[in-house]
């Protein structure tokens, strides 16, 4: 439909188009070259052709990257036939449609300037005039034929221009009406092939798209299909180097790039493009398309109504990208996104096929998890040893090029001083030194040691019948992503611990820690190497939003979050079918019985919460009995808390003991991560168990008392994942507890609880190994018989 306005070379004589004079347009002098650019600018991107589009646009070229669409101030939404109409192509999915409009709206209420291209002029229509026909029936010829043949009374094939002169007023009536429910006015324009071919008319439409934007008014744009002819060839196709106007997919490419929108949304009934046909074995969505690579695609058939297929909508959405219009290609009729698709579109989340000219030089994420996945196959085949040897040489990295990580790391903590993002406990924990690195290399040690017989061991062996075993050994999990905070410290550990347990890794730190990161991840790489796995670890350092990376459930096996509450409550929330291991927050309770030792009081309280009160096995809140209360003990917690300066909130209770009293706390399940703590009282260690479970995250909590009993009661019954007896809430670590490192602490009940060591990235599998045998031999009447015998274990290794 715009081959015409675009070289005198390429007519198309069957279209004839009507529009009235006060709402045609034209679109943009972009489309009317010079002589010299009809004859010099025709290109071609592989089999995809188009016309190189001057970028004269005043906001400059299209968005890189998809975390910047949340800019877009002018937007085009195309509806594609299959979103607009139902299942049966007879009328309109009014739900959808309404979902799309309150989308809409919300983008339009918020400054934008929203513009639509919608099909279903043609399907509302059908819809009116079969009911048109039924009810033009005789009356007395319905009765004679009886109810039966009424049933099966034939509908004449319906004319689609017909069906558009029909339809189009009442779609356009529906959108009214859907708009005005959130105090919108929408405005309708029909547009031919001439209005792209006069001038004057283009300018009339360019004006008067503009005057509508300017008065806040949502244009609803849409071919006249009442007196377009039937479909042409795709003459696009065979060799003419030009987009024309024969479907919508081409028509809110040129809209956008005259109008020069920021952002064009086609919305089909497919989630994206994908590598090959969808629903075929190998298909695979792509994230980002890049101009060139249209060669590794394989289209398709189109959709099951409107004129365009998936090939229309990628050289439209190329010739659009080549005006400067950003585009993404997504899903409008799935019921679980189709509610926000647009919204999350905006937002930057990773919905769709992002078009993008800006190509980074590394892998995509995908990729990456793709080469995680196949690096931890080969990591998990290599023998125990050659494992331990590749974390023995990353920890003698660490020591032998601790001046490129300290330099790297000065970097990291310049920036953050200088630009005063980070909190002092955070760049305490973004800080690297000489002796925390020697530290690190003393518990990659641990790991490589403990490491020896961690993947393929024999955990229970079972003779089913004679000649029939069965083996449970243990395995690795698959990829494991590790998102991080302010801890480049973190690397090298979790790095270590999945190279023990054969597990591939995409490891996402945060921006605060770039340097570092980049430098140890390189060294873990250069370790890696000598046994050819180099690409089991893998940083992801492309834009990717923590949000899109939780959605990636076929590459992911296990999200492992290692930062604050929130990152974690973020992930857990953000995650897509696929499990988090962790834990949301850190609410440690330290519980003073009337039993307690004096002189352990202070201590385990001081190093509990004054060590590291930023980390999350600091203590939070504190139990203490009521008789301890106006003690000579109570006293001295108090006097040292203050000379600590760690300020208290009293809870309820406690307030109520007390004539002048700290401020009372506004809750009980605060995690304060600072030098300040809860103090509550409690009656009895029964109810001190009670208020941790009412009020604690079920991560670490300690009793302090001389009384066996007492201290036994209190750990078998707090259902926490570490619960100690007269020792520091501190000590709940993987490095403490001997296990080299871990990869946080899980308080879920399911797999890993606690620290999370090598023995917690572990799965199992089911080996059996018989000779012929087959279930039916077991029947009633078969000829062997179950024996379900426990077998000795393998002898594990005593290195």
């Amino acid at each position: 439909m715009f081959r015409a306005a675009l070289s005198p070379l390429v007519r198309s004589p069957g279209w004839c188009f009507v529009s009235p004079p006060h709402v045609t347009a034209a679109i943009s002098r972009l489309y009317l070259p010079s002589r010299r650019l009809r004859n010099e600018s025709i290109r071609c991107w592989s089999n995809i052709p188009f016309i190189t589009v001057p970028l004269s646009r005043a906001h400059g070229k299209s968005f890189a990257h998809r975390s910047e669409l949340k800019h877009a101030k002018r937007i085009v939404v195309k509806l594609g036939s299959a979103v607009v109409t139902r299942g049966d192509e007879c009328g309109l999915a009014l739900g959808r449609l309404a979902s799309i409009v309150e989308q809409v709206s919300m983008l339009q209420n918020q400054g934008r300037e929203m513009m639509i291209v919608t099909s279903g002029a043609v399907a509302f229509g059908k819809q009116r005039l079969r009911h048109e026909i039924l009810l033009s029936q005789s009356v007395r010829q319905a009765l004679h034929s009886g109810q039966s043949q009424l049933k099966d009374m034939a509908i004449p094939v319906l004319e689609a221009r017909a069906c558009a002169a029909a339809g189009q007023s009442g779609l356009m009536a529906l959108y009214e009406a859907m708009f005005t429910q959130y105090s919108i006015c929408a405005a309708q324009i029909l547009v031919t092939n001439l209005d792209f071919h006069d001038e004057q008319k283009r300018r009339n439409l360019n004006g008067t798209l503009h005057e509508l934007l300017r008065m806040n008014i949502v244009p609803i744009i849409n071919t006249n299909d009442a007196v377009v002819p039937p479909p042409e060839p795709n003459s696009d196709l065979q060799g003419v180097n030009v987009i024309s106007v024969k479907d919508n997919d081409s028509l809110a490419a040129r809209l956008a790039v005259e109008m020069k929108t920021d952002l064009l949304i086609v919305l089909s009934d497919v989630e994206g493009l994908f590598d090959s046909p969808p629903g075929s074995d190998d298909a695979k969505l792509i994230d980002i398309f890049y101009p060139g690579d249209q060669q590794s695609v394989t289209f398709g058939t189109k959709s099951r109504v409107g004129m365009g297929g998936m090939e229309a909508k990628v050289k439209a959405a190329l010739w659009a990208l080549q005006g400067g219009t950003s585009v993404v290609i997504a899903n409008g009729t799935h019921p679980k996104i189709s509610g926000h698709v647009i919204t999350d579109i905006v937002e930057g989340k990773k919905v769709g096929t992002f078009f993008s000219e800006v190509k980074p030089a590394g892998p995509t994420v995908e990729q990456q998890a793709e080469m995680a996945r196949a690096g931890g196959r080969t990591l998990a085949a290599l023998q125990p040893e050659q494992r331990a040897e590749i974390i023995y040489r990353l920890a003698d990295l660490l020591t032998d090029q601790r001046e490129e990580i300290l330099l790297a790391n000065k970097k990291d903590l310049e920036e953050a001083e200088n630009k005063g993002r980070l909190a002092l406990p955070l760049l305490k924990r973004l800080s690297l030194s000489t002796s925390k690195l020697n530290s690190l290399a003393i518990g990659l040690r641990q790991i490589a040691a403990s490491s020896q017989d961690s993947v393929g061991r024999v955990i229970r062996r079972t003779r089913i019948a004679k000649d029939l075993d069965l083996e449970q050994v243990t395995v690795p999990i698959g990829v494991l992503l590790v998102i991080f905070e302010s801890r480049p410290d973190c690397l090298p550990q979790v790095s270590a611990l999945a190279i023990a347990s054969g597990n591939g890794l995409l490891l996402k730190g945060g921006k605060e820690a770039a340097h570092s990161n980049q430098i140890l991840h390189h060294l873990t790489q250069e370790a890696l190497s000598i046994h050819g796995v180099r690409d089991a670890v893998q940083l992801v350092n492309t834009r990717e939003e923590v949000e899109d990376l939780c959605r990636l459930d076929k590459l992911i096996d296990l999200i492992i979050p290692r930062g604050s509450s929130q990152l974690v409550r973020n992930i857990q929330r953000a995650a897509k079918g696929i499990p988090v291991m962790g834990h949301s927050e850190g609410i440690c309770h330290v519980y003073v019985d009337t039993d307690a030792s004096v002189e352990k009081v202070t201590r385990i309280i001081r190093d509990s919460k004054c060590e590291y009160p930023a980390a999350c096995n600091a203590l939070e809140t504190l139990l203490i009995h009521r008789d301890l209360l106006r003690t000579p003990l109570f006293d001295q917690i108090i006097d040292m808390l203050r000379v600590e300066q760690v300020k208290i909130h009293a809870g309820p209770k406690f307030a109520s003991y007390l004539t002048f009293s700290p401020s009372e706390v506004k809750s009980l399940r605060i995690e304060y991560g600072d030098l300040e703590c809860c103090i509550e009282v409690v009656d009895s260690v029964q109810e001190a168990v009670e208020h941790i479970h009412k009020y604690g995250s079920s991560h670490t909590d300690v009793i302090i008392t001389e009384n066996e009993k007492t201290a036994e009661f209190f750990l078998q019954h707090v259902d926490s994942a570490c619960v100690f007896w007269n020792a520091s809430t501190r000590f709940s670590d993987g490095y403490r507890f001997g296990l080299g490192a871990e990869v946080g602490i899980s308080t879920s009940r399911i797999h890993a609880r606690g620290p999370v060591g090598i023995e917690g990235l572990l799965t199992t599998k089911w080996l059996l190994r018989g000779d012929n045998h087959v279930v039916s031999d077991f029947s009633e009447h078969g000829s062997m018989k179950y024996l379900h015998e426990s077998l000795p274990l393998p002898q594990r290794n005593a290195n």
